[in-house]
Formats: structure tokens, C-alpha cells, sequence
């Protein structure tokens, strides 16, 4: 079995050592449009850009030709899309275009497209009925609660593969599934991918909530009413409401909310140090999805009538139109309701 990811930064990187350390090193392709950060990989055995200190395999195939690490799979083989969200498009319309037989295609981005509120499945529908050429593609997610560093380090990590193809969801496990990485299956994208949307949302309002000292019970508060909004957003869109209590859903929002590496929660606790948007995206060196796509939940929430308060003045902060104070005052000044 061969694998391609499409994408070298710290998420690709960190799934192909993951892939390298059960297949033959060099069934492994790392793609890359920089070349130049390839041959620094080779030369350093190391991404120092995007994962310093965790050294890759010394056979992985390192790519920057596009066309070169699609056309070398197999219809049994897997590509693995590992770019942010905001390259999904782009990335799928390539791959459809240079793709000469049905490909097994995950993405590993979590969101929502931030112009059109599309789930990232709703995207690759779109790109596929524009450039699909006929070619009958299996396609699904690849998502949980998972830090790039810890997966690269081979410490141990659980995620969900969503697919309507059970062929695709057991290539998904015959890849990633081994040491101390288990990959579950599950049927239900809209709840998988709503869940990486929703809680990255959500992360920034707890990481505002711990910067502005406000204690471990509004901690608790804001994640567990941020899961019931992430449930009736999920069952509106047409996924599983129970999805949510599973490793996309609850699993992956404990860990970005609580975890130190979490670019999501670090963004809510500048925000609530007083520091700019602006600011602090230009510090960050990394892609933060809750502030791409928070404007996009409430989009869609908004569409389909779904109440998502906490969601709704997170929002409002990053397009700052609230202060991380009024915020909080404006949520804990709500009507008083009964808990469903």
C-alpha cells in the first residue's frame, strides 16, 4: 500500500512518520509545493519549520512535483490532503485534474469554508462536480483529538475516519492504525467534520475565559453549554447528534480548549490580555481554524435556525464588536432556561 500526503506541515508531517512507521518508508510520500523546505528536510532529517526535534524516516519520498505524488498511487493506494482548510478547493480541483483512475481521498482540515459556510465534504462535492472528470472517487475525514507534535513523537492518539465507503474507512486503518494510533469508523461526515469545526470555536472561548481568570467552573460551563450548541447544530445539519460524544465531538473539544498546544485556545487567551487580532494572528506562525471559520458557524447556524450564544459572541469578538468583558456579560445576562 502506498500513501501520498498532500501538504508538509506539521499535521502532514507528523501523519506521514505515523504511516512510515508501519509501511515501507519510501511507500511514503511527503508533498510539499516548497522545495526548497524539502531539501531542507532531507538534508536535516527534520521539519524544522513546522515539527522541530522529531526526526522523520530516512527512506520517506519527499515530493514537489504534484502531478509525480498523485499519479504514483494505486486505486488501492490513499492520498491524504493535509492542508488547511482555506487550501481544500484549490487542492481537490488539482488532484481531480491530474487524477487518471478512482483515488481513495482524505482530508485531515477542520472547518468550514469561510465565504460559503460549505462542510469540508460539501466542498470536495463541489470541486468534484466541476473537475471529477467521471471517475468515481471514495472520499472522507480524517479528524480527532489530536496534537501534530504528540502524533509525531508516536505518543498515543485515537481518531475518527467518516466515509459513506467502508473500503475507504479499512484503507484509512491499514495505514494509520497501529502503535499507539486507533483509528475508528463512522458513516457520519456531517458529524465529524461539524464536530473540528464547532470546537475550534469553542477553544477560543474557553481560552478567553481562563485569561480573564475566571475559574475553573466557567471553564466546565462553557464547554458543556458549547457541546449542547455544537449537538443542535450537528442534528440540524443532518448528522448524529450522538457523533458529538464521541473522539470529533466532546474528544477533540477537551483537548483544544484545555491543551497548551492548542493555537485555538492561545488566540482567546490574548484576546483576553487585551492584544489584537491582528496581533496575534501575526505571531502565531500557524493557521488558527476558529478564527477562520467562527464567522461561518454563525452563518450557519443562522440558516438553519440553530440558538449557538457562545458561538454568536465569539464571533462578535474576533470581528471586534465586543470586548472579551462584554462578551461575558452579554452570555451570563441571557434569560434564564431549562437545560435540554
Amino acid at each position: 500500500m502506498k500513501v501520498t500526503l498532500l501538504g508538509a506541515g506539521a499535521w502532514g508531517t507528523a501523519m506521514a512518520v505515523q504511516a512510515a512507521r508501519h509501511l515501507h518508508a519510501e511507500d511514503v510520500c511527503l508533498w510539499s509545493r516548497n522545495a526548497e523546505q524539502l531539501q531542507a528536510i532531507a538534508k536535516s532529517g527534520e521539519n524544522h519549520l513546522y515539527l522541530p526535534g522529531i526526526p522523520l524516516p530516512k527512506n520517506l519520498l519527499l515530493e514537489s512535483d504534484f502531478a509525480a505524488a498523485v499519479k504514483r498511487l494505486g486505486s488501492d493506494d490513499l492520498l491524504v490532503i493535509a492542508t488547511p482548510m482555506s487550501g481544500l478547493a484549490q487542492t481537490m480541483a488539482l488532484v481531480l485534474q491530474v487524477a487518471q483512475h478512482p483515488l481513495n481521498i482524505i482530508w485531515l482540515c477542520k472547518g468550514l469554508e469561510p465565504a460559503t459556510a460549505l462542510l469540508p465534504h460539501q466542498v470536495v462535492e463541489r470541486e468534484n462536480h466541476l473537475h471529477g472528470r467521471g471517475l468515481k472517487h471514495a472520499f472522507g475525514a480524517l479528524s480527532g483529538p489530536s496534537f501534530a507534535r504528540e502524533v509525531g513523537a508516536g505518543m498515543p492518539c485515537a481518531l475518527t475516519v467518516a466515509s459513506t465507503s467502508e473500503q475507504l474507512c479499512k484503507s484509512v486503518q491499514a495505514a494509520f492504525h497501529h502503535d499507539n494510533m486507533r483509528v475508528y469508523s463512522s458513516d457520519d461526515l456531517v458529524g465529524v467534520e461539524l464536530g473540528g469545526a464547532v470546537k475550534n470555536v469553542l477553544a477560543i472561548a474557553a481560552g478567553i475565559g481562563d485569561g480573564l481568570k475566571l475559574g475553573l467552573n466557567a471553564r466546565a460551563a462553557v464547554l458543556t453549554r458549547g457541546l449542547a450548541e455544537m449537538m443542535r447544530l450537528v442534528k440540524a445539519a443532518g448528522g448524529k447528534s450522538e457523533t458529538c460524544m464521541g473522539l470529533t465531538g466532546v474528544g477533540d473539544l477537551i483537548l483544544t480548549a484545555t491543551g497548551d498546544l492548542s493555537r485555538n485556545r492561545r488566540v482567546g487567551l490574548e484576546l483576553a490580555a487585551g492584544k489584537s487580532l491582528d496581533q496575534i494572528l501575526s505571531s502565531l506562525g500557524h493557521v488558527a481554524e476558529g478564527v477562520l471559520c467562527a464567522a461561518a458557524v454563525g452563518d450557519l447556524a443562522k440558516r438553519l435556525n440553530v440558538d449557538m450564544p457562545i458561538t454568536a459572541v465569539i464571533g462578535e469578538v474576533l470581528a471586534a464588536k465586543l470586548t472579551p468583558k462584554e462578551a461575558l456579560k452579554k452570555l451570563m445576562g441571557r434569560d434564564p432556561k431549562m437545560e435540554v
